[in-house]
């Protein structure tokens, strides 16, 4: 039986040319790599046509010819459905490389279903966790957006304002706490707008819209460069569009 087998290598996946020039990920029987015997090959939920998919890691590249493709950068390769797929892969195997051992205990973890693992000494089961975040629109009357390009951006773009949800607090909270901590500024009028997994490693992105309500921005320099107003015929760089950012920034732009 052929099953897709999403093959990383660190932060890479395994891409298969096809004739017509386009990539998809390999289709076989059997893994299209060497295994080792220490190789965990973990099973994830199937396509939605049925397909198996199995996924593991490797630490090299076995041949020049393989194509290794940056899981971000496989967005713009793949069809949507098999790089969603790639990102839960990674994230399962990243999950899977981060908990060997009990953290109650120490003893060695071993996978008792497809998403969790059971310590063999005291019984102590764990599933994969994922780390919510929110981002948000804000919007100052009908042709401004605030933007704002943080310290560990890779490229030159603006992105929005976005973070962590703390334990204890609601999303729209996460909103209200985060736009203050980090310009300074009150928002209203806040509404959710969609989600996005975030398999940068483990994330859960949730996007909102809202309205400026006040004050004057006051940028929080640990995590932020700067922070703007933006007129919509004037606007930075913009995020990749794999991001729910740009799809926020979008979708405010398709307004008018």
């Amino acid at each position: 039986m052929k099953r897709y087998y999403f093959v990383f290598c660190k932060d890479s996946l395994l891409l298969e040319e096809k004739a017509d020039g386009t990539y998809t990920v390999p289709c076989c029987e059997e893994p299209p790599t060497e295994v080792k015997p220490w190789t965990t090959i973990l099973s994830v939920t199937p396509m939605d046509d049925g397909t198996e998919v199995k996924t593991y890691a490797i630490d090299s590249v076995p041949a020049p010819s393989a194509t290794f493709v940056p899981l971000r950068q496989s967005y713009y390769k793949l069809p949507l459905p098999l790089y969603l797929k790639a990102g839960k892969c990674a994230e399962l195997l990243y999950w899977d490389h981060n908990t060997q051992f009990c953290g109650v205990c120490g003893a060695p973890m071993k996978l008792h279903t497809a998403i969790s693992k059971r310590c063999e000494n005291c019984g102590k089961e764990i599933w994969p966790q994922v780390a919510p975040a929110i981002i948000v629109r804000i919007t100052r009357g009908t042709d401004e957006v605030l933007m704002a390009r943080a310290r560990n951006f890779r490229g030159d773009f603006y992105g929005l304002i976005a973070g962590f949800v703390e334990t204890g607090e609601t999303l729209e909270e996460a909103v209200v706490r985060e736009v203050r901590e980090e310009t300074g500024l009150e928002v209203s009028n806040i509404r959710y707008f969609d989600s996005q997994p975030w398999p940068y490693p483990s994330g859960l992105m949730v996007g909102f819209t809202a309205d400026y309500a006040g004050g004057q921005i006051h940028i929080q320099h640990e995590e932020l460069q700067n922070v703007a107003w933006f007129h919509r015929d004037h606007l930075p760089k913009l995020p990749e569009k794999l991001s729910i950012a740009r799809r926020l920034i979008d979708d405010w732009l398709g307004e008018h």
